[in-house]
């Protein structure tokens, strides 16, 4: 069993891994950071998969899935920062002014967890984020210091997981999700 990371241009893809349960909700699909929640919030159906459909077909697309025998079975959220509301955020700061692609969100569907499909998702970040000439790579994850951390606010990955795919702490931030602190962790691409 291999995974294979591909770039989020498939609609149907996307929306079997992070499309909202319920049809009129005006959450998931990863646009908070993507567009800033006060848009993002705004859009419910069909104006909401509109938009992701729209990202999907945009270059670069909205982030990358993760595939298992060609099923859908995990999605990460990458973009250059500049196109996300991290390039605004008052809480994660900007390191420098080198032009970094932001990976801020994980999620794996249920009956595929454990079976290393975050880690193929990072690998896979990367190297697209690579490919497309970025300079560097950041996140912004919980730093837990291996306590255990509520699964649904583990959608920014966890310090532990981007250490283990090279990463390194680049900064502090003013963020805290669930109780814990975020950092600021970084790959140097070039």
């Amino acid at each position: 069993m291999s995974i294979e990371v591909r770039p989020a241009t498939v609609f149907d893809d996307v929306a079997a891994v992070v499309g909202p349960k319920n049809p009129t909700s005006n959450v998931c699909f990863c646009l908070n950071y993507r567009l800033g929640s006060t848009e993002a919030k705004k859009l419910r159906e069909p104006a909401r998969s509109a938009k992701v459909r729209e990202l999907c077909h945009q270059d670069p697309p909205p982030g990358v899935i993760a595939y298992l025998d060609d099923e859908p079975v995990g999605w990460a959220a990458l973009h250059p920062r500049r196109d996300t509301s991290f390039a605004r955020n008052r809480l994660i700061p900007h390191v420098d002014d080198l032009d970094v692609w932001s990976l801020w969100c994980f999620r794996v569907r249920p009956g595929h967890r454990g079976q290393g499909v975050l880690h193929a998702l990072i690998a896979g970040a990367v190297e697209y984020a690579r490919e497309r000439g970025a300079p560097a790579i950041e996140g912004y994850p919980l730093d837990n210091a291996g306590e255990k951390v509520n699964l649904t606010m583990a959608y920014v990955g966890t310090r532990a997981l981007f250490e283990s795919a090279g990463f390194t702490k680049a900064a502090e931030t003013g963020s805290v999700l669930d109780g814990f602190p975020r950092v600021l962790m970084r790959l140097d691409l070039r």
